[in-house]
């Protein structure tokens, strides 16, 4: 019988070797698995955390082995491509880091061993991702196991897949499960048998074969049915010789019926089933990728104390146990592999395997329906590479799964009629109006045009969201990184998307903080701060509340503005957050008032006068928070960039006319203005007229800035596009640059408002 030694212990670990060792150095550090190196400067800003080749090594005595006749070495997670030597003989290579693979170590084993592991992170051109907004953490950061098999065993060499597929297919009350097995080695006069295990574990179907692909019986079929009803079979194979079972393997599965209408959105056994819910990123805060179960389940936990239906596990495939997690709790789930942002045309063979390795080790999970191609890969357009390598993944993925559906996330800037939208079965948009331009106003309107322009194509909405830190005010405004921002922000997505059925899905970005190295903004460099939840985990911001209060059943009430004590202003506005029909606040125990809310925002106008303390009641559910009346605003509230070249409050604006404080649109409403912004894109971005273009069509960043993307750069203050630009365009504006341009400004009368 196959045995499985976890090898998670003691590995020596260093980044400073430049050879494959004979030994372990007693100048290495010893790690524990999982791990990454890039833990801490992987979040901490800057983009200058270790990008390179790193090695671990380990001791292995033969005798301590299970006795078999095969043993393999099974590596969960090394991002990205990694290298296995055994007594300094080069035995695999793989490129991906987010996938399980395996490598025989038999031929090669010795009776003492010493196995080491390089694992190289380093940019190139052939292996995805290479560019992304999160970190590419670096290391062996899942579990690393020793296989031990008879001769004759269930395959561990395909892909990383587990040996045994399972499709299920529902006939009325029915199922008919097809259960396919792999077999290496296999000899005349062994067998096989299949049963099928009910959730107590019940034998409720068997069958002994020499056949690799059977088909059995389930009567009354209890369906998986997501939140509602996560119902779970399992299926085991064995691999009999005489009397004594030589190998076995053992699966979960659910049996579902779904489709995604174009109209009525995802239908889950026939019933309308909204997929609301967020997207995840799998790091910690100084952990990086090397997660603990614990960590994995606490993230799940959140996820449904929220209410949510559906995840979009981005960008890549995420760990074994995670999708365990989803097909327990009834999470619907988008599945992807790290084809993002750019295309490169030597990194086909690397999407190819990626994808076969996401579907080989997946297939059995009820949770996924789709498989997601790419995400933001059109951001600079769709060339002919391109749209072949799409696909060719969407052929792949329906050749070798025929049960779920294929899509993309497409980026804000990807036109409607772009052909690459025609490839997959479903198409996702990731949008940020409100956040990275437009207004928030914008979002519901741009679907109905896209549903009402492809009425036979489902769409929905990929990505979207802004980002919160401990930063606050009474009059939130689009980029000012305060939670009272994203809690506004949040509320407008909320009534617009969830309002519209015929969008098969909706993914909040993002469920956590997370770590992305790049990114110098917000005041604490390193991560992205768009989580409904801080990167530790420990705080839950108030837009998380706000889809509690519209997905969850379990009854709550939530009181916004905890850390937002100290106030200027003579009345102030409170909001809560409930499920529950009415909501009555006090200050200080006096009733101001009870209110109806049916959207579950609940607004109060609170005197703020001397200290208080504010409760909301609903029903048998409370909530409290603190209010105090200050002269002066309290500056800790203030967001302060490190390393700015410029704040918003340092900015001369002098009342009636321009500044960089003002809107892109305010900007532009104005002849001067728009005179203005176009030379300076020109001289900085590079935008130039070509011959044949419609006068004052312009290019940025390499995007085509047509009426659209004016309409979301229209959001913008011009201090913010600018910075954001010079990033996208690699242009380092100095401070005197942005103070000769507010100086100009500054002469400029602001438009009358309308």
């Amino acid at each position: 019988m196959r045995k499985i030694t976890n090898l998670n212990a003691k590995w020596a670990f260093t980044k400073q070797a430049t050879e494959i060792p004979s030994s372990i150095d007693s100048k290495w550090d010893f790690v524990n698995l999982p791990h990454s190196w890039n833990a801490i400067d992987g979040q901490d800003g800057d983009n200058d955390y270790y990008r390179g080749t790193a090695y671990y090594a380990k001791s292995i005595n033969k005798t301590n082995l299970p006795e078999a006749d095969r043993h393999y070495l099974e590596i969960r997670g090394a991002n990205s491509s990694a290298d296995v030597y055994l007594n300094g003989k080069h035995l695999a290579h793989h490129d991906g880091g987010y996938s399980t693979w395996r490598v025989d170590l038999t031929d090669a084993l010795e009776l003492t061993n010493l196995l080491v592991i390089t694992v190289d992170n380093a940019a190139n051109e052939i292996v995805y991702p290479q560019v992304a907004d999160f970190t590419f953490y670096g290391g062996l950061y899942r579990d690393v196991n020793l296989i031990s098999v008879n001769d004759s065993h269930f395959d561990l060499d395909y892909h990383g897949g587990p040996g045994i597929k399972v499709t299920p297919e529902i006939a009325d009350k029915d199922a008919k499960v097809n259960v396919e097995v792999y077999l290496t080695n296999a000899k005349e006069g062994q067998k096989i048998v299949y049963t099928i295990y009910d959730r107590d574990e019940n034998a409720i179907a068997t069958t002994t074969s020499t056949d690799k692909n059977v088909t059995l019986d389930i009567p009354n079929v209890h369906l998986w049915h997501g939140r509602k009803d996560p119902y779970l079979y399992c299926c085991e194979a064995e691999l009999v010789e005489g009397d004594s079972v030589i190998d076995s393997v053992c699966t979960r599965f659910g049996c579902r019926t779904f489709k995604i209408d174009p109209d009525n959105g995802f239908i889950l056994n026939g019933e309308e089933y909204p997929l609301r819910g967020v997207s995840r990123h799998q790091d910690r805060w100084g952990k990086g990728n090397a997660l603990s179960p614990a960590d994995h389940e606490e993230d799940i936990d959140l996820i449904c104390e929220m209410g949510a239906t559906t995840i979009r596990l981005a960008h890549y495939q995420h760990d074994q146990y995670f999708y365990d997690l989803c097909d327990e709790r009834g999470l619907v789930i988008w599945a992807e592999i790290p084809y993002i942002s750019r295309h490169m045309p030597t990194g086909r063979e690397n999407t190819i395997s990626q994808m076969k390795e996401l579907i080989t080790q997946n297939y059995n999970h009820p949770s996924i329906v789709v498989w997601g191609l790419s995400n933001e890969i059109g951001i600079g357009g769709a060339s002919d590479d391109l749209l072949e390598n799409h696909r060719i993944l969407n052929d792949l993925c329906h050749e070798m799964d025929k049960t779920r559906l294929t899509t993309i996330a497409a980026v804000s800037m990807c036109k409607i009629d772009d052909p690459y939208l025609q490839i997959p079965d479903v198409v996702s948009y990731n949008h940020y109006f409100g956040w990275y331009g437009g207004e928030t106003d914008m979002n519901g309107p741009w679907f109905d045009k896209f549903h009402k322009t492809h009425p036979n194509i489902p769409i929905g909405c990929s990505e979207y969201g802004c980002e919160a830190l401990n930063w606050h005010t009474s009059n939130p405004m689009q980029g000012d990184y305060t939670e009272e921002y994203q809690a506004y922000y949040h509320e407008e997505l909320i009534k617009q998307f969830f309002s519209r059925k015929y969008m098969w899905a909706t993914h909040v970005w993002n469920m956590f903080d997370f770590g992305a190295d790049a990114r110098n903004e917000g005041g604490e460099n390193g991560q992205n701060h768009k989580g409904l939840i801080t990167f530790d985990r420990k705080y839950k911001k108030d837009s998380f509340y706000a889809y509690k209060a519209w997905l969850s059943d379990d009854p709550f009430v939530h009181l916004c503005g905890k850390r937002y004590v100290d106030r200027v202003e003579d009345t102030t506005k409170i909001t809560v957050y409930s499920n529950q029909p009415e909501v009555e606040l006090f200050a200080n125990g006096v009733s101001l008032g009870k209110k109806t809310a049916p959207d579950h925002f609940f607004y109060f106008d609170v005197p703020n006068v001397g200290e208080q303390t504010l409760v909301a009641v609903a029903g048998e559910y409370r909530d409290e928070s603190k209010l105090r009346k200050v002269e002066t605003f309290n500056e800790d509230y203030r967001l302060k960039e490190k390393g700015a070249i410029l704040n918003w409050f340092d900015i001369d604006a002098p009342e009636g006319y321009l500044s960089l404080n003002d809107k892109m649109s305010d900007v532009i409403a104005t002849l001067q203005g728009k005179m203005l912004f176009m030379g300076l894109v020109g001289k900085f971005l590079g935008g130039k007229k070509k011959d044949g273009e419609e006068g004052g069509k312009i290019k940025a960043a390499g995007f085509e800035v047509g009426p659209e993307m004016m309409s979301m750069m229209g959001g913008f203050t011009v201090l913010r596009l600018f910075t954001l630009m010079g990033g996208m365009a690699d242009i380092k504006f100095t401070k005197e640059q942005l103070l000769d341009l507010n100086a100009k400004l500054n002469k400029i009368k602001r438009p009358k408002k309308k």
